[in-house]
């Protein structure tokens, strides 16, 4: 123990007393000394026994030490010793793969070898094939320049034998060379003319039952699903009156009645001497229908001066608007047709009082769109626009008076810019042939505006066009060689040719129906189609007495 903690622990307890404790006496000093030096004594061995341990400790971790060094020297050894024999084992593996290695491709090698060698011998013999073929050859060549010389000196001799037997055939018959060329050329002609003739009719015969089947199916519901009104002459509306004092009350004084009526309509009012009738005549039928409902009007109620005039023509012409509205609404309304414009629609009624010879423009326009409806389903096309091109395809008739232009364009134009679909436009200006057609829809409403015009009943002719068409028909029948007579029948629908059988065959008779019918397609303009029947016989004819 430490002398401090002596003091610590004996000293600092009697002074703590305070006045409660007497001084330490002497002897208690002396005890304390006592103790004292038994405690540095102590403490002195202690430091000594410590001194002797740490030695001791000293040399025990040297002798540790050495023993470790040791320890450490052989492990080194051991290991340098097993490094040494992996090295080794896996040198003699190397060396063994190696030997393996090139003992293969030593075998490869020789493999290669053997095959070139074989190769070699191969090539050797070809080499000796191809020279004995070469020689072969060069002999062969040899022998046919031979044979071609010699075929040479017996073509030469077969060509001048040849021109002997011409000119000796020439003296017979009578006849040059190039006079044997044309006439061989001309029966050769005539041959192939005979083939032509049996091939058309073969062809046609092979398809005529079909398609005339197909398009007859075709056209037959078309037109049984849609019946129309017969037309008739339509080139002026005439007003019946009630007697004829009526005449001079629509004239009025000095002709005002009659020109107010004039001015106020645009119409043209004749009146002659056509008993108890008055004459409306205007290239507009618009007009003229205000201007026929308006007299009709005047006639019924009797009251005729300009003022009344005016304010019947005012109410009807809102009357004709608001029918022309209807009239476009209700054909568009039955026919499917959507989107249309308003001015479309309007420009469609229009066409209820419009006339082509006279046929209504408008129930024409609505029988095309049926059709085309029909035969559009049938062909698997889209009937919705089938119908709406029929419909709109005479929409230029409506205003072909106010705009210079034939209808077709003018419809074209109107549709375009209305926004109507690109096939649709050309449908419309090509289905006169103005344009040339772009799609099959074109086609479609040519083939249906010419159904609806050329069927019994729809169009009016004067007889003096239909003469015309009759005599044309049989002059370009009467034009072509060994016709001996042609009659146009069936109202101009047929031609009936009869030839000459000693001038043309039965192949020549094919050939010569197709070129009429070409030259009639040409030539005419007519509705419907023409049908050209060629007949040929051979008459035997005896008298028994």
């Amino acid at each position: 123990m430490h002398s401090v903690d002596v003091f610590n622990c004996i000293l600092l307890p009697l002074a703590a007393s305070g006045g409660s404790c007497l001084l330490p006496t002497l002897g208690t000093i002396i005890v304390i000394l006592a103790i004292l030096c038994a405690v540095l004594f102590a403490k002195h061995v202690q430091n000594k026994n410590n001194a002797r341990l740490g030695d001791d400790i000293l040399r025990q971790t040297g002798e540790e030490a050495e023993l470790l060094k040791q320890k450490a020297s052989l492990e080194a050894e051991n290991i340098v010793k097993e490094a040494r024999l992996k090295a080794k084992e896996e040198l003699i593996a190397s060396r063994d793969e190696f030997e393996q290695s090139t003992r293969q491709r030593r075998k490869e090698l020789q493999k290669i070898e053997e095959r070139l060698t074989q190769k070699e011998d191969n090539v050797d013999k070809k080499l000796e094939t191809l020279d004995r073929r070469t020689e072969e050859l060069e002999s062969r060549d040899r022998d046919l320049r031979a044979e071609a010389e010699s075929l040479k000196a017996k073509q030469e001799a077969l060509d001048a034998k040849i021109n002997q037997q011409v000119q000796e055939l020439e003296k017979v018959a009578g006849l040059s060379q190039e006079d044997a060329r044309e006439l061989l050329l001309q029966r050769l002609a005539e041959s192939l003319e005979a083939e032509r003739g049996v091939l058309i009719r073969r062809f046609q015969e092979e398809n005529k039952q079909r398609l005339t089947e197909d398009a007859q199916e075709i056209m037959i519901t078309a037109m049984q699903r849609y019946a129309g009104d017969c037309a008739y002459e339509r080139t002026t509306s005439t007003i019946p009156l009630p007697n004829e004092e009526m005449k001079g009350r629509i004239i009025g004084r000095e002709g005002r009645n009659i020109r107010t009526i004039e001015a106020a309509t645009g119409v043209n009012v004749l009146i002659d001497d056509t008993p108890e009738a008055v004459v409306i005549s205007c290239f507009d039928p618009v007009r003229r229908e205000i201007a026929r409902i308006t007299m009709e009007r005047l006639v019924a109620d009797g009251r005729i001066h300009p003022a009344r005039v005016e304010e019947i023509v005012a109410k009807v012409r809102r009357d004709v608007e608001a029918e022309v509205a209807k009239a476009g609404q209700d054909a568009v309304t039955q026919l499917g047709v959507t989107r249309l414009r308003q001015n479309i629609v309007q420009l469609l009624g229009r066409l209820k009082y419009r006339y082509s010879f006279s046929q209504n423009v408008l129930m024409h326009s609505m029988e095309v769109a049926s059709m085309m409806g029909v035969i559009a389903a049938q062909l698997g096309l889209d009937e919705r626009k089938a119908r709406r091109a029929g419909l709109l395809h005479d929409i230029g008739k409506a205003v072909d008076h106010e705009v210079e232009g034939t209808h077709a364009a003018i419809g074209a134009d109107l549709l375009k810019r209305a926004g109507e679909e690109e096939d649709i436009v050309n449908a419309v200006a090509a289905h006169h042939e103005e344009v040339e057609k772009t799609s099959l829809m074109a086609i479609l409403v040519q083939i249906c505006d010419t159904l609806s015009a050329s069927r019994p009943g729809a169009r009016s002719e004067t007889t003096e066009l239909y003469l015309k068409r009759l005599e044309q028909l049989e002059t370009i029948g009467n034009s072509f060689d060994g016709v001996e007579t042609c009659f146009a029948i069936q109202a101009g629908r047929e031609l009936r040719v009869i030839v000459q059988p000693e001038k043309i065959s039965e192949d020549r008779a094919t050939v010569l129906a197709r070129e009429m019918a070409e030259r009639i397609e040409k030539e005419m303009r007519y509705p419907g189609q023409v049908r050209v029947s060629i007949i040929r016989e051979t008459r035997a004819i005896d008298y028994a007495k």
